[in-house]
């Protein structure tokens, strides 16, 4: 890495990845800014910043123009990522910051073009006239061309590694780290560790919604306490069957799905609800059908 004397400093090619990170950063910063800013009008009438919302973005974003490329030369993501821009229409590969006229014309394509574009969207959005329809779709016209112009830089971008915004090539605005980048100091055993952890960790989150939890500790309890040699009559039903099977409670308005044991109506029909192949938790029968127990079960047993 080279060494920095003020100005005079060598400059080290940025990753694309970093600079792509340093843009999402950016909108990241301008969401959060622009919420924080919203939560102070809730006790307000609603709609109070609906008719000044394009003005009111645009100052915002004028004052983070002011305290971070106007005066450091970087953005708040490029910052946090240890980058700055560098004026590459200098002849030398010696760092140069942004002239004014840069950062000046920086503002007004970046800031100023998004505020005319939300402008221009609300000032002829409900406009019939002719004229009016002319203009707004030759902006319609001039807002696609320049989406196609970033789609050509970005591909541009992605192949020579400079200018990822179409800003950035006009301007001859480049990114570059502000200070030497330090050796790795993580091993690559560690972060192959990580990788496949982080691979298995992923693929236990797609797999463990696929895995019914539920008729699985049904299936085990069944196992766990077998029960045998209860008849399938309703009398054997009413004499053996005082609890639900699910609940363990005194069954509520009792209900059988073809087995030998009885269910609370609100506790069979959500578990069914719930998994359309549920099987009871004492014996792993299938529900045949929900249909109430006919033969009464007087509440005096319980105390017998």
């Amino acid at each position: 890495m080279a060494s920095s004397t003020g100005n005079e400093k060598s400059v080290n090619p940025v990753l694309r990845i970093s600079q792509l990170d340093a843009l999402e950063l950016n909108k990241a910063l301008e969401q959060l800014v622009w919420s924080q800013f919203t939560s102070c009008f809730h006790g307000f009438k609603p709609g109070i910043l609906a008719h000044f919302e394009p003005e009111v973005k645009a100052l915002l974003w004028l004052l983070m123009w002011r305290f971070t490329v106007y005066s450091k030369n970087a953005t708040v993501g490029q910052a946090i990522l240890n980058i700055q821009y560098k004026n590459d229409l200098s002849q030398t590969e010696k760092y140069q910051p942004l002239s004014k006229q840069q950062k000046l014309w920086y503002l007004i394509l970046t800031v100023g073009g998004r505020w005319l574009e939300e402008r221009c969207y609300d000032l002829f959005s409900n406009r019939q006239q002719e004229s009016f329809c002319r203009i707004k779709h030759c902006i319609n016209f001039g807002a696609g061309l320049l989406k196609l112009c970033g789609l050509l830089n970005f591909l541009i971008f992605l192949q020579k590694g400079t200018f990822a915004t179409l800003t950035e090539r006009i301007l001859g605005i480049r990114s570059v780290f502000s200070k030497p980048q330090g050796a790795r100091q993580i091993g690559f055993e560690y972060m192959n560790r990580e990788l496949l952890w982080h691979g298995f960790a992923e693929f236990l989150i797609y797999l463990l919604p696929l895995i019914n939890v539920q008729k699985l500790k049904l299936k085990i309890s069944s196992w766990a306490l077998p029960i045998a040699g209860l008849s399938n009559s309703e009398n054997t039903l009413a004499a053996h069957c005082k609890e639900c099977a699910l609940c363990g409670e005194w069954p509520t308005m009792p209900h059988t799905i073809g087995c030998s044991h009885v269910f609370c109506y609100y506790c069979i029909k959500s578990n069914y609800l719930l998994d359309m192949y549920f099987t009871c938790p004492k014996c792993g029968s299938e529900v045949q059908s929900v249909q109430p127990l006919k033969c009464r079960i007087e509440m005096a047993e319980l105390h017998t």
